[in-house]
């Protein structure tokens, strides 16, 4: 009998963060563990995780560092203290003072950056919760901004992540070039609200010409359309949204208003409701098809535009981690045999963020094209890849797509958040548009007519001078780095004894896990019971070891988990790396794994042979 998979990772954390030498057992309810020696049993659940610490009813003094009584009765509000802490053109001292802050920020910032070279420091979640208790604002001021920056500098920033580390390689964030700071302080300083022209002005202007920038590079069509379109009041090529989540809904709203439009006796979903939609249509429920890596965005849209997130329907994967075509063919063909169901959209990956794996585009848009199906590719992670001449036949078809989701906070390196949706079809946002009284009126030319956001700060300024700054051939040299240090970093995996390669890059992404010499040949030749129960055993491993090395603090690679069913060997965890930083190296990679292979050897090692 197997034991169940949080057992074992129960097991593994309770020899090593507990010292509890241990050896397995369980009763027919599968959910006591024994540990021969202690003298007793204890109950899944009947041990804290210390790095656990929502919910915990944790004593504390409140924040950090917190100003005397004496010295916050020196500080009152009225209207001369708060006029000195706007920002006035006419006034020098105020130019001068903000001068003087920014230096503060900046500088204490890099200092922590250039000091702190680790991922995070040692001081655990419950530590930190339990001296921010206090839930109370103070009557007049508490602290002078000098004191603040001084705080966030020197009791915020060593207690945050450092995403620029070269050894932080588990998720989609990392360095940005230094300009971008100072671009965002711009942006911040300016305040310009892009949804409405009255607020905007000439960024609007500049934030159209932008769109249709990225569009051509994604679709590349003639002078003659972005002559047309580039500044049209009609027409959009697309916009910019908070991020790639908001991108994605934005394309699926769009999708499901052009089905669900107006009609006679019908004035369209949008002012009847999804009732009333369905039963103009004669339907019963829309869909939408992705592989089963498909972003878990798509389902909180689906949830959102009312079709409810179960029928975002995963498909199949093929042994690339692409969506299987084959699968998607017999789906639509079967789905659209239903009159009572209608298919909303079929996605698209380019660029899966678990795997950094691409759909086959051409073949899903072929599939779209004959069923009449709005085709939706999301490139949240890989759109950028189009920068690279050597890569970005990589992303063939994403030219057939109907619309198409990018994010800026990714591999264009832009402080976050920052998303963008395009469409082929220039009037396709009109499935959207809104209109008000006092904005975005009919006939105006205000980009927040076609847009879910009520308030939307200028980040475009920010991606159009990086766009400046860097070419399509800076983006491009960053784009072949981390795919070129991805493919080194599989090699190095397979030639390493006791580690697994489970999925190879096609970007830059990969994963792979600790598998212990012993175990891989037992694991290729089992049966598929004795596989589950040998995986079951490794995942807890990998787990285990993804997080003792995320709170050793040094480096740090993500986990997941891939869903497989029983009769392949079922749940496997995985280690999960991002290689976007042009600073990581394959020496830091081959650090990385030498402290995995550590960790597992010299502090894992007993304990998971007593339970494997």
């Amino acid at each position: 009998m197997a034991f169940p998979p949080k057992i074992l990772e129960k097991a593994l954390y309770l020899t090593i963060r507990k010292g509890i030498p241990i050896t397995l057992g369980i009763k027919s309810d599968r959910r006591s563990v024994f540990f021969r020696g202690e003298g007793n049993a204890a109950k899944w659940g009947g041990y804290e995780r210390t790095s656990r610490f929502f919910g915990l009813h944790i004593k504390g003094k409140g924040s950090m560092d917190r100003t005397s009584e004496a010295k916050r009765r020196e500080l009152v509000a009225n209207r001369e203290t708060l006029k000195r802490i706007f920002i006035m053109r006419e006034d020098d001292s105020a130019k001068a003072t903000l001068l003087k802050y920014m230096e503060q920020i900046f500088f204490g910032l890099q200092d922590f950056l250039k000091d702190h070279v680790g991922i995070t420091e040692e001081r655990s979640l419950r530590e930190m919760a339990s001296r921010f208790q206090n839930s109370l604002i103070s009557e007049q001021p508490e602290k002078k901004l000098a004191e603040v920056i001084t705080e966030l500098v020197e009791d915020i920033a060593p207690h945050a992540v450092n995403v620029a580390s070269p050894y932080f390689v588990g998720h989609m964030t990392s360095a940005m070039p230094f300009f971008m700071v100072h671009l965002a302080a711009f942006v911040a300083a300016l305040n310009q609200n892009v949804v409405k022209l009255e607020t905007s002005k000439i960024v609007s202007i500049v934030e159209k010409q932008l769109l249709a920038k990225i569009h051509r590079m994604i679709y590349q069509q003639d002078d003659a359309f972005y002559s047309r379109h580039i500044q049209s009041v009609d027409t959009s090529l697309g916009g910019f949204t908070e991020d790639g989540t908001l991108a994605n809904m934005t394309a699926l709203w769009v999708a499901r208003n052009s089905i669900l439009n107006q009609t006679e006796g019908f004035a369209g979903v949008e002012q009847e409701g999804m009732f009333a939609a369905y039963q103009a249509l004669g339907i019963e429920r829309m869909v939408v098809l992705v592989s089963q890596l498909g972003h878990y965005s798509l389902r909180k849209a689906a949830g959102l535009l009312g079709l409810g997130n179960k029928n975002v329907i995963g498909l199949p994967i093929d042994a690339n981690n692409r969506v299987d075509v084959d699968a998607l063919a017999r789906a639509v063909k079967e789905i659209s045999a239903d009159p009572k169901t209608r298919i909303m959209a079929v996605v698209g990956i380019a660029g899966a963020t678990e795997t950094g794996s691409v759909d086959p585009l051409p073949r899903i848009a072929e599939i779209c094209a004959e069923h009449n199906i709005h085709f939706h590719a999301d490139a949240a992670w890989g759109g950028p890849t189009l920068f690279s001449e050597k890569y970005k036949h990589l992303l063939e078809g994403i030219d057939l797509a109907d619309s198409v989701t990018i994010d800026g906070h990714k591999q264009f390196y832009m402080p976050m958040t920052c998303g963008m949706v395009y469409f082929k079809n220039p009037w396709a946002m009109d499935a959207i548009a809104y209109h008000s009284t006092y904005i975005a009126r009919p006939g105006s030319v205000d980009l927040g007519i076609k847009s879910l956001a009520g308030s939307r700060a200028s980040t475009s300024l920010i991606l159009d001078s990086a766009l400046k700054v860097m070419g399509v051939k800076g983006y491009g040299i960053l784009v072949e780095h981390g795919i070129g240090l991805a493919k080194q970093f599989a090699k190095e995996i397979r030639a390493r004894e006791h580690f697994e390669l489970v999925t190879p890059p096609e970007l830059n992404i990969l994963t792979y896990r600790y598998v212990p010499a012993r175990l891989q040949e037992r694991l290729k030749n089992a049966e598929p019971k004795e596989a589950v129960r040998i995986n079951q055993c490794l995942n807890a491993l990998n787990i285990v070891l993804q997080r003792d090395q995320r709170e050793a603090g040094k480096s740090f690679v993500s986990r997941t988990t891939f869903r497989r069913p029983p009769e392949q060997g079922g749940d496997v965890v995985v280690l999960r790396t991002v290689l976007m930083n042009p600073m990581t190296r394959l020496r830091i990679l081959k650090e990385i794994l030498d402290e995995q292979e550590q960790i597992c050897q010299t502090k894992l090692g007993k304990a998971f042979g007593a339970i494997c």
